[in-house]
């Protein structure tokens, strides 16, 4: 019977697979991204979110989305809060621009709104098309980096100076030594293509944690069972301030842009890499149902907003479950059964410490970092506008800062050398109007 009703749905045969391998898939995809049940709500609560019930949320946002996914494509991508777009919301939103996680959760609304519009009417191909790749590789290498330094940061590694503005921490903290030999054994486990990396990591670290005396506990809180219930997400559903970007659309329309932008090429470039290892492309190289992924997408990220979380976007670890074989939306159906399973062992998840996430901040930055590879190092032109955004978006602590610098200096670039016509009007429009915001300061 249950052969019967999947092969109907997901064409199975078709596609050249069966169920035992699309479970298999689907466990390899979950093992991987499975960290972001623990790292998500940690990024969400340093921007002030209530910490209660973000394992809750996390996991119920990606069990939806890749749910989406999985029925509106067959195609075996999970989803959930991204990384990136969740350090986006907190630290830039929430704690840069000094706006409450309520008012936040209404502008991740309003972006996926705005994302769901321009993915059903086909306008997110054409704004995809002009931006510049110089400025899409500059922006996914700077959030890499943006992540990898708040990783550092968390685990004490950077710390503040006044002098230097930042510093390296003390490495004879036990934390701090426990985290740089986590980020260690996350990047040869990765080298050594160990499925699951950052979660073996994380709870290696989480499982030594308990044996080091910090105060009068240990580095890793105690608990007396690692089963039981989820937590209600009564705290953050409905939540959201969805008045809050209207009415004062002058000083939030940059932080809509930047997480549409970001999830956008976000989104396409994890669709397409994906996808050519499905081998789900057709013969001109693109997807046959990009329209829908990037529809369920925007979706995601409206039903995430109503749950309390960052924008749910595609994640590039369902190249895992592809690798073992999944070709179907079934991979997906497992990866989101894998999650809601995952609720039941919120006690565990609850008392990781935050050293034990940081290797997982920092490989995430590390792979983000990979696309800078694709710079043509011979066009200056291409390189400065990419670096600009790069090192803005660390260094000024904004990812929107970055996306903005690297507009200006990529239109300033091409206008000084008299290449002014190779400039699309989308590009020329973004760059105009990141220059008032700073002469009229519309921050």
């Amino acid at each position: 019977m249950f052969n019967a009703v999947f092969e109907k749905l997901f064409k199975l045969q078709a596609n050249g697979t069966n169920i035992k391998t699309e479970f298999i898939a689907g466990l390899t995809t979950f093992a991987a991204m499975s960290y972001v049940l623990v790292v998500n709500p940690s990024i969400l609560s340093a921007g002030g979110m209530p910490v209660v019930g973000l394992i809750t949320v996390t996991a119920l946002a990606a069990c939806i989305g890749t749910l989406l996914m999985a029925f509106m494509t067959n195609y075996p991508i999970a989803m959930a809060p991204g990384m990136g777009l969740n350090a986006f919301f907190a630290f830039t939103i929430c704690l840069t621009r000094d706006i409450q996680w309520e008012a936040a959760l209404g502008i991740v609304f309003w972006n996926g709104i705005l994302f769901l519009l321009l993915s059903v009417t086909g306008v997110r191909t054409k704004i995809a098309d002009a931006i510049p790749a110089a400025l899409k590789i500059g922006v996914q290498c700077g959030i890499g980096l943006f992540i990898a330094f708040i990783g550092l940061k968390n685990a004490g590694i950077v710390v503040d100076h006044p002098a230097t503005f930042v510093t390296i921490g003390d490495l004879s903290e036990p934390a701090t030594m426990l985290a740089v030999a986590g980020i260690l054994l996350t990047i040869v486990l990765f080298i050594k293509r160990v499925t699951g990396a950052i979660l073996i990591s994380v709870l290696i670290l989480t499982l030594i944690g308990a044996f080091i005396p910090v105060g009068d506990g240990y580095l890793t809180q105690h608990t007396d069972s690692f089963i039981g219930m989820p937590d209600s997400m009564s705290n953050t559903f409905f939540a959201m301030d969805i008045m809050y970007p209207i009415e004062n659309f002058a000083t939030t329309w940059d932080l809509i842009f930047a997480l549409l932008f970001v999830n956008m090429f976000d989104t396409i470039g994890t669709l397409i890499g994906v996808s050519r290892r499905a081998n789900l492309l057709d013969k001109e190289g693109k997807l046959p149902k990009i329209g829908p992924a990037m529809t369920a997408d925007a979706a995601a990220s409206v039903v995430g907003a109503a749950l309390g979380t960052s924008p749910v976007t595609s994640y590039v670890e369902s190249a895992a479950g592809v690798s073992s074989g999944g070709r179907t939306g079934l991979t997906s159906v497992f990866v989101a059964l894998c999650f809601l399973l995952a609720l039941f062992f919120t006690p565990l998840m609850k008392v990781i410490p935050l050293m034990a996430t940081t290797p997982a901040l920092i490989m995430v930055g590390i792979l983000m970092m990979d696309s800078f590879k694709q710079l043509d190092f011979e066009d200056l032109t291409a390189l400065s506008t990419a670096s600009v955004a790069l090192l803005a978006m660390p260094l000024t602590f904004s990812i929107s800062e970055g996306i903005a610098l690297g507009f200006i200096t990529y239109v300033g670039i091409m206008l000084g050398t008299g290449r002014y016509k190779e400039v699309t009007w989308i590009t020329y429009a973004m760059a105009a109007v990141f220059v008032l915001r700073y002469v009229l300061d519309l921050k």
